[in-house]
């Protein structure tokens, strides 16, 4: 006995030694076998996989081998390999496929067509069966039996409702726009929160497709279901956001409207929609429709704040972004806001209004004088305090309301309590984008003194910024000042430059310009000269003289295409003639030319966005 359990210890110790290596061993053979098949040597790849899958009957295995036998035209062993593996595994039905695609290559169509249609025939109510029989075949480029698998799975389970995010992929992959919209507007009929995840895949699908046909499509079969269905207020849902979607602002605003006249629980939250999302977009005539529309509703109606709220910022946004001159507008503006204020009252909901209404005050007129006594002003920074110094507002707020108020009081030119209040929130947000702000505007101050080296140690501390926009802009100031510092040592033209900024900044636009006339008469080639010309154009914008302003940065764009300022001045342009020379063409072709010539500028988004409308 002792004998028999001391070689029996010993056999076991030889096979536990032997099977490192022996995993080793398969390891090795794996490589190898992939290599071959990269390589696309498949004979030698099929003499190590058929080891391989015969040992393990891995399906990884199993389908590299399937592939070999295919390049090779080992059609035969491919056959007896697929069949061999059905045999175990009956229920595998996308194995069926794998014997279809043989005889597909071997030119026998009508027999793989007779497999094929037998796979889908002994579909059952697994899931999983179904799912992987219907993948084999789209990964084999059959979507159309894919659609049938899924089709069959529906009718031998007698349930409409299963696959419909499944077979509406596929019909999208098929072109089928119509099925694919049938599928997920049944699987809405049945399943109205569902609205979310549908407008989601739609979505998608709407980016991803290059032709009209999906979104002609989408449109009539929405209208055709509204009609058969006008009581359903999913359906009008899904019209205004596929109008929103349009940037048929118009529209969705009609839509929105029809829900609230039946539906005004809903529909009122509809229209607040269609309004915000149409201001954001620059479409201020529907946006003003909008807030007014709830405004109508009355003071005792839950939306009457926030359209009230709504209507004059977008007509603020309105006169910001055009660069509106016309003294009467700004006036009636300035009588809406003081009406608002009187009715809704100075407090944390009002914030926005007193902070827009401060910005009008302070810079819409370039005639106002910046003189601290002037009344406009005043009221301005008083409107900032009053922000500031109430109770349980937000930090982050008042950092900024701190941040405008600095601002103001550099345009009226109190340089130094506009620094101390820079310096306050940089303190006290040292390592976030506010206090980066603040640093980069104390910078900007000691460039406007003419401190240039302190301002531009501190420029290049903010060019590692994680907000982008700021880095740009330090990045921007910080290269004026070191090319015009190594070319002038004297620092004169830069001098002159910074301060006709200031005082373009503070509105003093005839004083900015003499100043920059003489940079242009003191020097022809001094490497400011493409700054002053931008600087000029944006002069000239304020002064509602397009025209010159046009002219003005055509010039920047024709001869100083490599600068840094090329993008700026190209879609300043773009933008001109969009908004206020009515040359929609030249627009086009300048947003166009950004795109495509400056890639990495951060008005590329902006300019495509513009370039599609």
């Amino acid at each position: 006995m002792p004998q028999k359990s001391s070689s029996l210890i010993l056999l076991l110790s030889l096979l536990l030694a032997c099977a490192p290596c022996v995993g080793r061993a398969q390891e090795s053979n794996e490589q190898m076998a992939s290599y071959y098949f990269q390589n696309k040597e498949y004979d030698k790849a099929v003499e190590l996989y058929e080891p391989l899958y015969n040992r393990t009957q891995n399906v990884f295995y199993y389908q590299m081998l399937y592939q070999c036998y295919l390049e090779t035209a080992q059609y035969k062993e491919a056959e007896k390999l697929v069949e061999k593996r059905l045999k175990k595994n009956p229920h595998a039905l996308h194995l069926m496929v794998d014997l279809g695609n043989i005889q597909l290559r071997q030119g026998n169509t009508k027999k793989a067509e007779k497999t094929f249609a037998a796979a889908i025939d002994k579909v059952s109510a697994d899931s999983k069966q179904v799912g992987d029989l219907a993948m084999a075949f789209d990964n084999a480029g059959r979507t159309d039996l894919a659609i049938q698998t899924y089709l069959k799975a529906r009718e031998k389970m007698n349930n409409r409702n299963i696959y419909i995010m499944e077979l509406a992929t596929l019909y999208e992959k098929s072109g089928d726009y119509e099925s694919m919209m049938n599928e997920y507007f049944d699987l809405l009929d049945s399943s109205p929160h569902s609205i979310g995840s549908i407008q989601i895949a739609l979505q998608r699908a709407l980016n991803e497709t290059s032709s009209t046909r999906l979104s002609d499509g989408l449109r009539k079969t929405l209208i055709a279901r509204i009609r058969q269905q006008p009581d359903n207020n999913s359906y009008l849902e899904m019209m205004i956001w596929f109008s929103l979607q349009q940037k048929d602002f118009d529209f969705a605003l009609t839509q929105a409207k029809a829900v609230d006249a039946r539906f005004p629980e809903q529909g009122t939250e509809q229209v607040f929609r269609v309004a915000q999302i149409a201001a954001n977009n620059e479409a201020y005539d529907v946006a003003e429709k909008a807030y007014s529309h709830l405004i109508a509703k009355g003071k005792e109606h839950p939306f009457y704040f926030a359209g009230k709220v709504g209507l004059l910022n977008t007509r603020f946004d309105r006169i910001n972004q055009s660069h509106a001159t016309d003294p009467r507008q700004i006036a009636d503006l300035q009588a809406d806001y003081e009406a608002a204020l009187a009715e809704l009252g100075k407090n944390e909901h009002t914030i926005p209004l007193m902070r827009n209404y401060a910005h009008l005050l302070a810079y819409s007129s370039p005639q106002q004088t910046t003189d601290p006594s002037n009344d406009r002003l005043q009221k301005a920074v008083d409107l900032l305090y009053d922000i500031i110094e109430m109770p349980r507002i937000p930090k982050n707020t008042v950092n900024e309301v701190k941040l405008e108020l600095g601002d103001l009081l550099l345009f009226s030119g109190e340089i130094w309590d506009a620094s101390l209040l820079y310096s306050q929130v940089e303190k006290a947000n040292k390592n976030d984008i506010v206090g980066a702000m603040a640093k980069f505007k104390n910078a900007k101050l000691s460039y406007y003194n003419n401190d240039f080296q302190w301002a531009k140690s501190q420029l290049d501390v903010l060019r590692a910024s994680t907000s982008k926009l700021i880095a740009n802009d330090a990045m921007q100031l910080s290269l004026l000042i070191s090319d015009n510092m190594e070319e002038d040592s004297t620092y004169e033209m830069l001098s002159y430059y910074a301060a006709a900024d200031l005082m373009f900044y503070r509105n003093q636009l005839d004083s900015a310009w003499t100043l920059l006339d003489d940079i242009t008469h003191r020097s022809l080639s001094h490497a400011l000269l493409d700054e002053v010309l931008v600087q000029k154009a944006r002069i000239r914008m304020k002064q509602g003289r397009y025209h010159e302003a046009d002219s003005l940065l055509q010039f920047v764009v024709d001869h100083y295409g490599s600068d840094i300022l090329a993008d700026d001045a190209l879609f300043m342009l773009a933008e001109l003639n969009e908004q206020q020379l009515g040359n929609p063409e030249k627009a086009r072709q300048c947003y166009e030319r950004l795109i495509l010539d400056y890639p990495t500028s951060l008005y590329v988004d902006r300019a495509r966005k513009r370039y599609r409308k």
